[in-house]
């Protein structure tokens, strides 16, 4: 490391400390917003839910009024969730709008801390027999540079590390171990609305594949329909966001540059990834910025991929990635983002991308998802009853704060990432671009500190805010060094204003309160209700 690297990071070091007392200052007076009136959004979330008396429609009941849960999807979370109460001894009736094998170009990367809660739920074994891949970090690429990141796996067992796949290889074999147990059914169907009473959700309104409407009821409804729910709007305020579309290809016997890694190139106008998805596969997403992409059926979108995409590739990959696009089995997908912003209904759940998104580039989905239902299961494991649904209801807000710091952290870094890793003419976002691409290269605690929340193996919201503005103070140490300008200070300025654009925002949509101070919400502290023991 030069001389000058060294006196910058000893400076950048020193005013870190100054710079987040002014800021925790803001996120005290953001805070206040994270606790509107609960009423009101319990009145506004009954109000758009179809109500149906349980007695009184026409439809016929399925005859298995005994089960504890309903689950609405079997993905990723809804086949996990599935699994986790069904050994836990619940009853559980799972419906899934199609129960053959899904294929998407997403879901398809684990994260170790995602794989940790993997193996708490019992559920590693579903790795096996799919081809799974073992991945151990990124390499980044900028400009003809590049540099490796790896994850911190010392002090874990050999078999920890990321995983990528098929996703809908991985989606069978968790819907197959769920279905194993014989305390779960797996049924396919389309949920068309959950049934309330008096304000509590009793069950659901779904068509079989055969067409026959039939209810259900159970204590509980856990709605886990994914990212196009047609129910969440039901049970949350939905605010989504389309901030770009993933173009996705399969690239066949490519060898990555550095194997057993995912790669990403920060490239113009935004990033693109590669990734393994087999012992044969390479999967390829890039990521155009917008709601509009190219058309696919013209050509215009295979010309775009050869002429503005395919000259930023690695050289080691160019021959396989424009033998992808003239095989011609392109496909896209918007990429949504969505911050957890639930009405607190009686009898009723939401979880997985039903729930809550973020930009998929950072691969934390399915990790917050499986952590999410950790946190579940330990807050029902103690519970024999779920009949009390007001009484369960004002339990389960605990969960909502309980996930916070985990999920938070994961859905800020992605956010953010996802902004800085995009080109910009702006000149201040220029210098925090590379200043990132600099900082990640500098090794040490510089790369495994945002490495390890980007797996996470460590998602602290305060190590997530402290490396953000670490990577915008390295910036302006280098516009200024070794002798300011007005213009640089001029742009250094800008950067700062830059950095806090980006993620307060984003933290302030989160709920700043839930995120760093859990411990003064309420709801942290609810124990178990006696009478649900």
């Amino acid at each position: 490391m030069k001389m000058a690297d060294h006196y910058l990071l000893g400076w950048i070091l020193a005013s870190v400390a100054g710079l987040f007392a002014f800021y925790y200052m803001v996120y005290l007076v953001v805070k206040r917003e994270e606790r509107n009136n609960r009423q009101d959004l319990l009145q506004a979330g009954s109000e758009s839910v179809k109500t149906m008396s349980a007695n009184s429609g026409e439809c016929r009941s399925d005859d298995d009024g005994d089960f504890d849960v309903i689950i609405v999807g079997a993905g990723v979370a809804g086949s996990a969730l599935a699994h986790t109460l069904g050994k836990d001894g619940r009853r559980v009736h799972v419906i899934e709008r199609d129960l053959t094998e899904p294929d998407r170009i997403v879901g398809e990367l684990l994260q170790p801390g995602g794989y940790l809660k993997l193996i708490e739920l019992g559920l590693e074994d579903c790795m096996e027999e799919i081809d799974a891949q073992r991945v151990f970090g990124y390499a980044l690429f900028k400009d003809g540079k590049h540099t490796q990141l790896a994850y911190p796996l010392e002090k874990f067992h050999s078999d920890v590390a990321g995983r990528s796949f098929h996703n809908g290889r991985f989606i069978q074999r968790m819907r197959e171990k769920a279905a194993s147990l014989p305390n779960v059914r797996l049924e396919q169907g389309t949920v068309t609305s959950l049934l309330e009473e008096e304000g509590t959700i009793k069950g659901v309104l779904y068509k079989t594949k055969t067409g026959e409407e039939l209810t259900a009821f159970a204590p509980l409804t856990i709605v886990c329909d994914g990212c196009f729910s047609n129910l969440r709007r039901s049970l949350c305020n939905p605010k989504v966001d389309v901030p770009s579309c993933f173009v996705g290809l399969v690239l066949e016997n490519c060898q990555l540059p550095y194997a057993n890694h995912g790669h990403v190139i920060l490239a113009d106008p935004s990033p693109i990834l590669f990734y393994p998805i087999s012992s044969t596969e390479v999967r390829c997403l890039v990521d155009v910025p917008g709601q509009k992409v190219p058309s696919v059926s013209s050509g215009e979108m295979a010309n775009y991929l050869k002429t503005v995409v395919a000259p930023q590739v690695p050289p080691e990959i160019y021959n396989s990635f424009v033998a992808a696009v003239d095989k011609g089995n392109i496909r896209t997908m918007p990429n949504r983002s969505m911050p957890a912003a639930p009405y607190p209904t009686p009898g009723a759940l939401l979880m997985g991308d039903a729930f809550n998104m973020r930009h998929p580039l950072t691969g934390g989905g399915m990790t917050v998802a499986l952590s999410d239902i950790v946190v579940l299961r330990d807050l029902l494991k103690p519970l024999r009853d779920l009949h009390d649904a007001p009484t369960l209801c004002r339990y389960l807000e605990s969960f909502y704060t309980l996930r916070k710091p985990v999920a938070s952290t994961i859905n800020t870094l992605a956010g953010a990432l996802y902004k800085v890793f995009c080109a910009s003419p702006d000149e201040a976002r220029k210098e925090m671009r590379q200043a990132c691409f600099d900082y990640l290269s500098l090794g040490g605690v510089f790369s495994t500190g945002p490495v390890s929340l980007l797996s996470g193996l460590n998602p602290r919201p305060l190590s997530l805010v402290l490396h953000f503005f670490a990577v915008a103070i390295y910036a302006v140490g280098r516009l200024l060094l070794p002798f300011p300008s007005p213009r640089r200070m001029w742009i250094g300025a800008r950067l700062i204003s830059g950095a806090s654009g980006i993620i307060f925002p984003i933290i302030k949509a989160e709920g700043a309160r839930q995120m760093f101070f859990p411990a003064t919400v309420p709801a942290y502290y609810r124990t178990p209700p006696r009478k649900c023991n």
